[in-house]
């Protein structure tokens, strides 16, 4: 395994506890419009939020369209209870354990950080910050603002040039399979998996189930990659 000079993160899944973040937001959502939604089951709100929601695959103004629809809620529109996910999913934000710690104690090996994540601008902006992890990095890149999203190689490259780094001295990290792990790795970086028991198994040169099993790799990478 090379000397480590880049780690690249994924956000939603591998910084974001996302699942846990969407029931606090949902349970929240629940609460403040509670006068118009008292007559529905608050369980059967959530629980059908995040069936539609698809673990973010689809964007929530699809989502409340559908949940208007089948529980007949004339009270409200789905522009409004979108325009109030914009506003407060960040007060809902979860980190996964070890955050703050591992990102700084890579800060402190001398590893130069980005960050590479699909979504809106403007609110993964208000995610990062609300996890207070902006500083650590050197880059951040959202797809709406880069112009494409991963597994697009050009979203690799561009993440690569701003740190001035080359793909096989650099480690993404991700819980998605194929849009991290794979095309990372297609990419010629090294490619790790943060476990996400949703899918069975991904392509990885390393699995972590925690963030902070990635310092070992790093500090001990050249022993754990001659075991693959």
């Amino acid at each position: 395994m090379p000397k480590i000079e880049a780690v690249f993160f994924d956000l939603d899944g591998t910084l974001l506890d996302r699942n846990a973040s969407v029931v606090k937001f949902i349970e929240d959502q629940y609460d403040r419009f509670w006068p118009e939604l008292s007559l529905i089951d608050k369980q059967r709100y959530k629980s059908r939020f995040i069936e539609l929601d698809a673990r973010g695959y689809v964007w929530k103004d699809k989502v409340y369209r559908q949940l208007l629809k089948e529980f007949n809620i004339r009270d409200l529109t789905s522009d409004g209870l979108l325009e109030d996910y914009m506003m407060n999913f960040k007060h809902s934000c979860i980190a996964f354990p070890y955050l703050h710690e591992v990102l700084g104690d890579l800060r402190q090996m001398g590893i130069k950080l980005g960050l590479v994540s699909n979504g809106k601008t403007p609110f993964q902006m208000d995610n990062i910050k609300a996890l207070g992890i902006e500083g650590y990095f050197d880059s951040i890149l959202i797809s709406e603002a880069v112009g494409y999203r991963k597994p697009d190689p050009r979203i690799f490259q561009r993440a690569l040039d701003e740190l001035g780094v080359l793909a096989a001295h650099s480690i993404f990290v991700g819980d998605h399979p194929e849009n991290d792990v794979v095309a990372a790795r297609n990419f010629g970086m090294i490619g790790i998996w943060k476990r996400d028991d949703y899918w069975e198994e991904a392509e990885a040169d390393f699995i972590i189930e925690d963030l902070k099993s990635l310092l070992s790799i790093i500090l001990e990478g050249a022993v754990f990659h001659e075991r693959l």
